[in-house]
Order: structure tokens, then sequence, then C-alpha cells
């Protein structure tokens, strides 16, 4: 375990500063001036002995290595700067949008087992019936549809012709349904899919076979056995795909104007804002990081093959 997680800590710091140098380097090459945004004023109402002393000041004039090594400096005193836009703290403005990400990226998680759980399962054990065959479509219209557009017939129907769900701020749980249901929806067709075809596998292996012979029971069989067999795939593919999650829930955000992170990033790279930009992709890798561990522990756990591996590997 400890090899394990030295191992993830060497890997996610080499990743971090990869990530840092390019982000860093992709975002001063951008168009654009954050200087009028410090100013909070527009390129006509400002003279450009203003704009080139503030330049002066934020070091805008020294080179992109001279700007990153600085800001390095500050990253490892845990110092993330000043939000141009809010003059902020960035980490303050971060961790003030990030419960409504949570709440967001959680409720979307529950739809997509509430609907991939039963369909995948279904699917898989009763194979080649109606409900697999609609299923499998349901799955299919489901990766066909743009979660945007998704979330336009959703709000139609249940904010405009209903009136009965409210479409934008976060107000309360009311204000959470649409957006986690379109997000959910969104991203459940391929988990439908994925479990099905795991459990396919898991219920055609040698051991529910010899369990089927000892009596063991089709619901035993399926929740111990076939079930927690066919978990390691599924888990895999979402720390893999959780940077699709990241940037459906940042989509979803700007379309339901849900003050997230996601939503205040956008608004950070119209305003060329870039200690806010640079904080969220820090955060959002060590994000990544955390969770791509916990999907290996829990993999370790959910596959007994890998501890015996590891055992006589070190015999």
């Amino acid at each position: 375990m400890f090899r394990i997680l030295l191992r993830k800590f060497l890997e996610v710091f080499i990743f971090l500063l990869f990530i840092m140098f390019v982000s860093f380097l992709f975002i001063r090459l951008a168009p654009g001036d954050p200087v009028l945004t410090i100013l909070n004023v527009d390129e006509l109402s400002v003279s450009q002995e203003q704009v080139e002393a503030v330049r002066e000041e934020m070091g805008f004039n020294d080179s992109l290595p001279v700007q990153f090594g600085n800001w390095l400096l500050d990253f490892v005193r845990l110092d993330f700067g000043v939000s141009y836009s809010t003059g902020q703290p960035v980490m303050q403005t971060l961790m003030r949008a990030l419960p409504a990400t949570a709440e967001l990226t959680i409720g979307a998680l529950l739809v997509m087992l509430v609907i991939a759980i039963p369909l995948g399962s279904l699917s898989a054990l009763h194979r080649g019936s109606w409900i697999d065959r609609g299923s499998r479509m349901l799955s299919i219209v489901g990766a066909a549809v743009p979660s945007f557009w998704l979330g336009l017939i959703l709000i139609d129907m249940f904010g405009v012709r209903f009136g009965n769900l409210p479409t934008m701020g976060r107000d309360g749980f009311t204000s959470l349904i649409l957006p986690s249901l379109t997000l959910g929806l969104a991203i459940s067709s391929v988990y439908v899919r994925l479990l099905r075809s795991s459990l396919l596998d898991s219920l055609s292996q040698e051991f529910v076979r010899s369990a089927r012979a000892r009596g063991v029971s089709e619901g035993r069989i399926f929740m111990l056995h076939a079930f927690r067999h066919s978990l390691p795939p599924v888990i895999t593919v979402f720390g893999v795909s959780l940077g699709s999650l990241i940037g459906g829930v940042v989509v979803i955000e700007v379309l339901f104007a849900y003050p997230g992170i996601g939503k205040l990033v956008v608004d950070a790279i119209r305003q060329r804002d870039y200690p806010l930009i640079q904080g969220y992709i820090l955060i959002m890798a060590v994000v990544v990081f955390l969770v791509n561990t916990a999907v290996d522990l829990s993999y370790r756990y959910l596959n007994p093959e890998m501890k015996l591996k590891e055992k006589e590997a070190h015999r």
C-alpha cells in the first residue's frame, strides 16, 4: 500500500509540474490583455501609460520563464495569488464555489447510478429480451444526444411549459434537479453498456457455474459473485473518464447559470483572469489524482487476483 501511494505521489508531482507549465504557457499566449480586467475599464478609457505601469507592476513585461518561476515560487509558499476580477484570494474564491460543483457532481452521479445499475443489470440478466434491446437503444440515443441540447429540452419542458422547476441559479434542492438530471442522463448511457458487457462476461465465468452447481441461489450468485466481479472495469473507466465529467459539469453550469467552479472559470477565461484559471487547473488536477488513486485502491479490493499477484511477486 505504501509503495503504491509513494509511486502515485511521484507521478502526480511530475504531472502537476507539466500541467502547470503547459497551462501557464497557453494562458499567457492567448489573445487579450488582463491589465484591462485589473483596471476594470475598457481599452478606450485608459491611457497607454497606465496600462504599461500596471503591466510592469504585475510582472507581465518579464519573460515567460521568469513569470513561471515567480508563479512557481508563490505556489510552493501556497500563495495562489489574487483574482483580477474579484480582487479576492484565488483559493478563497474557488473554495466558495466548490460546494455548488460538488453538489451538482454528486447529484449527477446518483442519477447515473439509478439509471445505469438497473438497466445494465436487467439487460445482462435478460439478454436478447425486449428489456435488453430497449436499454441498448436508450443507451445509444443517450450517447448521441449532446448534453447541452438535452439540457435545453429539459429547460423548455419543466421550466417553460410546466413551470414547476427553476432553470437558473442555485436556490435550494429544486434548482439542483434539472442540472443533475441533464448531466446524469448524459453520462449514464456509457455505463449501461459497460455494466451490461462486464456482467455478461462475469456470468459466463467458471466460478458462477460452480456456484450454481452447489445450489447457490441466483440472487446470491448475482450480488456476491457476478456483480462484484464486474465492477473493476466500470470503476476503471470512471477514473479514466473523470476529465470528461468535469468538462460536462462546466457546460451544465454555464447552461443553467449554476454558480459553481465551472461557470466561475468560464467567466475567468473571458476576463483573462490568469490566477483564477491557474488555480482551477491545479484543483482539477489534484481532484483527478485523488479519484484515480481511490480507483486503484478499490480495484485491488474488488479484484483479489491483484493481491495474489503482488504476493507472488514479492516471494
